[in-house]
């Protein structure tokens, strides 16, 4: 008889990596199933413990069995990356069981009195604090985010208000799951299918081939764009054809509001006035005053003030910056164009041609995703001195998905990293990074390393062109892989304070840092070579980069502002939210659009990093983090950017760190002071 993978827990595959070819879709059910009983179990053995509660039996145990969380991660990593309508469905049979599963251990009374115990007797203003042993500041950390998980989660609350909060879980899972459902289909189901040449005029051969190659792939004739990035994105900005940018336009700008079974309006409203229930019963006046209470932030005052010194800053050229684009599009088609949200990238792209001669297509042969992947690893070589060596014993989830040991500086092995670079259907969109096994240290396992993955959605190869990325692949490249630094550096005691389990408003600050490589010549110069020729990139064309790096810096300033706004006004509502999405929407973000709100678009209805991401009160997250990026860039700037002391002391004071210690804690110690906005402002050429 066939034994289900699942309960195995040490794989025999290399560095015990999830078995994905001998995982079947009917494996799921029954492991999440027994890891269920299983977490029971453990929880159980440790409320049974006749021994008064200590940091060591309460807090710091660990299950011998870790096996709902092995089953978990593989699924739920699947789900967004390779999934398809029996996975789809059976999330939606298993969301709601493992809900109350966590609802079970959070309002588990003798459990949270044991680890109320264990709290009490570590605060400073205990007689017995002094007599007793002294916590590790990363001790206290897991002691403190133990506790509060369990108050934030409503342990704290009588059982007419758990009972409650159990059915805003339960629904909050599947309304939540069922917004990406529809946002995935939705965003699969357009297709602009097109047969006369002509329509494709303005476009490069790149988008040609491309959408030539989905097409036949679909079995039609001529060419098939899509509202996946790598095909959206180079036809709103190239096309020639003005009646085709606006369907593109509004296709994708009105997905999930169409009246249709993949509407998500009424499941907004519900999320947002669920978690603002939710916040209530726990306490907080909003749902951001609940979120924030756990972020470098604090409150949503701050928040706020952040982005009105961003709005202060960046409005006025952000005008002059669409000002300029209008201004073009006018001379070119006549003053009485009306430039519309459809027309800005191709006015725009125009324009940035005009001022400096360069565009995506221009570099696309010079960064051939072979040889950006080893210019990115390189790096880290070069940075950190750690090496990717590809192990194709190492079992993957689809042919796509490559798997790398990463060895440190000694040659010792560090991590592994799965890279899974394109677009399919059974994809989410976007880029992101995650892990299928978290690092933690035990006597049993010792310094147990992370199985880290990077997932993107960049060009795909054609039928006579290898996979040439735009210079902004390779930003959201960095990005990702600044995410998976911090992954794969993790050495921390707990898994729960591991790599990327930081503040949110801190967890950009290593992608974010690594953005800022792209446009350094002594990094492109290390692998940007023509993909036909091997030349290397041209100086001229590096100083026409480098020369236009802050074009439209402040729109796309603004533009991140704007979505902070309509998170922040969504999650601050203190009273029940009944009102028309769209009207709410252009109200919540009007201080900053640049354009004319276009009837019938939403942005509400697919932004899935507030409402069934993790971003929900947390969207200024990207502008916090980008303050800090940039003054800890200044750092390796002054020092000289691939400079060993420094790379180690980012890696030392906070990468390796994870969670065990405050972020502005690391960042100072690694910084020497506080961040100012100052070093952002200078770098996007707002201040000298």
């Amino acid at each position: 008889m066939r034994e289900n993978p699942f309960y195995t827990k040490h794989y025999k595959t290399p560095h015990e990596t999830a078995p994905f070819t001998e995982i079947h879709l009917e494996d799921y059910e029954p492991a999440m199933m027994e890891g269920i009983r299983r977490d029971e179990a453990f929880i159980q053995s440790i409320i049974d413990n006749p021994e008064p509660p200590t940091f060591d039996n309460t807090i710091a145990v660990t299950s011998p069995d870790d096996l709902l969380e092995r089953v978990t991660k593989v699924f739920f990593n699947l789900l967004s990356a390779e999934t398809n309508d029996d996975m789809d469905a059976l999330a939606q049979k298993m969301s709601p069981i493992l809900t109350e599963h966590a609802n079970n251990i959070m309002f588990n009374r003798p459990y949270f009195e044991r680890v109320k115990a264990v709290y009490e007797r570590y605060k400073e203003d205990n007689p017995e604090h002094e007599a007793m042993k002294p916590l590790t500041a990363e001790e206290r950390m897991l002691l403190e985010k133990s506790y509060d998980g369990f108050i934030h989660a409503g342990a704290a609350l009588d059982e007419e208000h758990q009972a409650r909060l159990r059915e805003i879980n339960n629904e909050m899972s599947m309304l939540t799951l069922q917004f990406s459902q529809n946002n995935l289909k939705e965003t699969n189901a357009y297709q602009l299918h097109i047969t006369n040449e002509a329509d494709l005029a303005g476009l490069p051969d790149s988008a040609r081939e491309a959408a030539a190659l989905a097409a036949k792939e679909h079995g039609m004739e001529g060419w098939l764009f899509t509202l996946h990035a790598p095909s959206y994105g180079p036809f709103i900005t190239y096309a020639d054809n003005r009646e085709l940018r606006r369907q593109m336009y509004m296709a994708k700008n009105t997905i999930c509001i169409k009246d249709n079974e993949q509407n998500n309006e009424a499941i907004v409203s519900r999320i947002v006035n669920l978690r603002r229930e939710r916040a209530q019963l726990l306490g907080y006046k909003t749902f951001a005053d609940y979120v924030l209470k756990h972020r470098m932030a604090e409150t949503a005052d701050n928040v706020y003030r952040l982005m009105n010194q961003l709005l202060d800053a960046y409005m006025d050229p952000a005008r002059r910056e669409m000002k300029e684009v209008e201004d073009l599009a006018r001379r070119t088609e006549g003053d009485d164009f009306q430039l519309q949200p459809w027309d800005f990238s191709y006015y725009g792209h125009k324009l940035k041609m005009e001022r400096y001669n360069i565009d995506a297509e221009m570099l696309r042969p010079y960064l051939e995703l072979s040889q950006v992947k080893a210019g990115v690893f390189g790096l880290a070589t070069r940075l950190y001195g750690i090496t990717f060596q590809e192990n194709k014993e190492i079992p993957v989830y689809h042919p796509d998905v490559q798997a790398y040991d990463v060895l440190d500086k000694d040659g010792s092995f560090l991590a592994v990293l799965y890279t899974d670079f394109h677009p399919r259907k059974g994809k989410q969109s976007g880029a992101w990074m995650t892990s299928f096994k978290d690092q933690w240290i035990s006597k049993e396992d010792g310094n147990s390393r992370p199985h880290v993955s990077l997932v993107m959605n960049f060009t795909k190869p054609t039928e006579t062109k290898p996979a040439l990325l735009t210079l902004g692949e390779v930003e959201t490249f960095l990005h990702e892989f600044g995410h998976a630094l911090h992954g794969i550096f993790a050495n921390t005691r707990f898994a729960a304070l591991s790599g990327t389990n930081v503040y949110w408003d801190f967890v950009e600050l290593p992608s974010q840092l690594m953005e800022n490589f792209a446009v350094e010549p002594d990094f492109l110069n290390t692998f940007a070579r023509h993909y036909q020729t091997g030349e290397p990139i041209p100086q001229e064309l590096i100083d026409r980069i480098i020369e236009s790096r802050n074009f439209q810096v402040a729109y796309a300033c603004i533009r991140q502002v704007s979505f902070g706004l309509l998170d922040m006004a969504y999650y601050t509502l203190t009273e029940p939210f009944d009102a028309d999405i769209q009207s709410f929407e252009r109200e919540a973000w009007k201080r900053a659009q640049l354009f004319k709100e276009v009837p019938g678009t939403c942005m509400t209805v697919q932004f899935g990093h507030i409402m069934s991401g993790g971003y929900a009160a947390g969207y200024y997250s990207y502008k916090w983090a980008e303050v800090l990026d940039a003054d800890a860039f200044s750092v390796f700037k002054q020092a000289g950017i691939f400079d060993h002391e420094t790379a180690q002391r980012f890696r030392d004071e906070i990468l390796s760190k994870g969670g065990t210690e405050h972020p502005m804690t690391l960042y100072k110690r690694f910084r020497g002071q506080e961040p100012t906005i100052d070093a952002l402002l200078k770098r996007n050429g707002i201040k000298q």
